[in-house]
This record gives C-alpha cells, structure tokens and sequence, in this order.
C-alpha cells in the first residue's frame, strides 16, 4: 500500500497530465463503482481515504464510513467538511448521491493539487456556504467535459447528479479521449502549468484537516449559486 491521494498530489501534481489526472478519477471512481454495486454507500470519502496501490501505481477507495466512530453524539455528522454534501450538512441521511458528491470535490482536487476550501476552517460559516452553493472556481484549463461533469456531481440537489454508473462511463470516456489526443494534450498542459493554481503558503502551513463530528442546527435547504471567490 503506498501514500493517500492528498500526499499524492502535493509530491506529483506539477508533472500530471490531463491524462494522468482523468486516470485517477477513473480509478477513485472504479472504486466506488464496485461499493454501490454492492449496494453500500461509503459516507465519508475524501482524498485522504483514497490510497495508492503500488507498484501499479493505482488508487483505491478505502476506509469505508459506516465502520466509523461508534459513539457519534446525537444530532451530528460524521466527516471532513469541504467533502460532505450540502444536504447531510442539513442533517439528511447519507445517499449513493451524497458519495457523489464528494466525488465532485475530488475531481477538483485532482485538477487544482489542492484540498477544496483550504484556506477556510471547517466551523459553521462554511457551512453556510456550502448549502448556499458556493464551490470551488474552476481551475483554469480544465477540460470543458471535465467540468461539466464535476458540475453536474456537486449539485445542491441530489436527484440532479448522476448515478455511479454514468459516472464510471463519463469519465472512461474522458480519459480515453485524453489518450487520442496525447500529443495535443501535451502542448495544452504545458500551456496551462503556468496557471496552475498554487499557494505556498497555504500548503506549507495547512494543517491536516480530517473526518469529525460537526453539529449545525437549524439550516435552511441547500441551494445552487455562483461559484465561490
């Protein structure tokens, strides 16, 4: 077993390709793909849980969420905030969408290097921007499809994301269109690796934010908006 997505990527992000970045998605979400089959829903995905297999140099999802802390203070949520969906923010009970959601998150993560909303604690006011529908802005030089698809994923309403089934068919055929256009791809990236988004400072000084219990009472239903600043 090798290092987490997130340590991943803080060690290899600069030299990924579009092609390698649609790759691991399409690992994380063979992955999930296999929990739904079996009709379980994961609850607490982020990338933190998502891990290396080496020496294939592939990524699985682990540490399935319904095997967490067994004393969960009553009213609470259980998970790391940035991932978990605006609805079980509400309080609802977790769904094979809200997995989807988080989905969406990991999606941008591959595609920035960075944790969503690191530069926020993970307290009540961002919470309230979550169901507010803010979300990460998209990085710049992300394939149209790409996007499309993560916006689809983190949609404030769960019956509008898609099923794990298109999900694994979209995103196998993104990465096989990366494949076709490989030499493209590659003029393109060097293009954009000057716009990569990158924050020293946030990332030499982040504290490893993880799965906990956050209690939020009282919060209107989760809705869309503008992308956040």
């Amino acid at each position: 077993m090798g290092i987490d997505l997130r340590k991943y990527l803080q060690q290899n992000h600069y030299k990924l390709t579009w092609k390698e970045k649609a790759g691991i998605m399409c690992d994380i979400i063979s992955s999930l793909y296999s929990i739904h089959k079996e009709n379980t829903i994961h609850r607490d995905l982020h990338s933190g849980n998502i891990l290396t297999i080496q020496p294939e140099n592939t990524f699985h999802v682990g540490d399935l969420g319904f095997c967490g802390p067994a004393n969960k203070p009553e009213n609470s949520i259980y998970g790391n905030l940035p991932y978990i969906a605006p609805e079980i923010i509400c309080g609802k009970e977790s769904t094979f969408a809200s997995d989807i959601y988080s989905i969406a998150m990991l999606m941008w993560e591959v595609s920035s290097g960075q944790p969503p909303f690191i530069n926020f604690e993970h307290d009540c006011d961002l919470a309230l921007k979550i169901i507010n529908g803010m979300r990460p802005k998209v990085m710049p030089g992300t394939p149209l499809r790409y996007k499309k698809l993560m916006e689809q994923c983190w949609n404030a309403n769960p019956a509008e994301r898609p099923d794990i089934w298109y999900l694994k068919d979209e995103i196998a055929e993104i990465r096989k269109l990366h494949y076709q256009n490989e030499n493209n791809e590659q003029q393109i990236d060097d293009i954009c690796a000057t716009n990569n988004y990158t924050d020293s400072g946030s990332i030499n000084s982040l504290v490893r934010k993880v799965s906990k219990f956050h209690i939020f009472e009282n919060l209107h239903e989760p809705k869309n908006a503008t992308e956040g600043k």
